[in-house]
C-alpha cells in the first residue's frame, strides 16, 4: 500500500501542470507521456488499485473486496471518459500513445 501511494504521488508530480480532478473541457493541457506514463496511460488509477487490493490483502472482508470492486469499476468509466476527451483534445497524438502503452501496465 505504501508503493501504491508512492507510485501515485509520483505520477500526479509527473503531470505538472496537466494534473486534474475530472474532466476540464476549458483549459488545453500537455500530454503527459513520459515517467510512468510509458508504462501506463492511467498511473494514477493503477497506483489507487493497488492500494485497494493491498488493503484486501490486510482486510480480507466482504465489504473491503466490494470496495475493490467498486472502486476498479467507478475507475474504469472514469478512464474512459478521459479516453474520449483525450482523443478530442490531442487527436492523432493520443491515438497513438493509446496503441504503443496500455491502459493499466504496459511492461516493455
Amino acid at each position: 500500500m505504501i508503493l501504491a501511494l508512492i507510485w501515485v504521488i509520483t505520477a500526479q508530480f509527473q503531470m505538472k501542470n496537466s494534473w486534474r480532478i475530472g474532466i476540464d473541457n476549458t483549459t488545453k493541457t500537455e500530454l503527459i507521456t513520459h515517467g510512468l506514463f510509458r508504462f501506463s496511460r492511467n498511473p494514477i488509477f493503477l497506483g489507487m488499485t493497488m492500494s485497494l487490493f493491498g488493503f484486501f490483502l490486510v482486510i480480507p472482508t466482504v465489504t473491503v473486496f466490494v470496495f475493490l470492486l467498486v472502486g476498479n469499476i467507478l475507475m474504469q468509466i472514469q478512464i474512459r471518459l478521459e479516453e474520449e476527451y483525450l482523443v478530442k483534445a490531442h487527436g492523432q497524438i493520443y491515438l497513438t500513445y493509446k496503441k504503443r502503452v496500455n491502459r493499466m501496465l504496459s511492461l516493455y
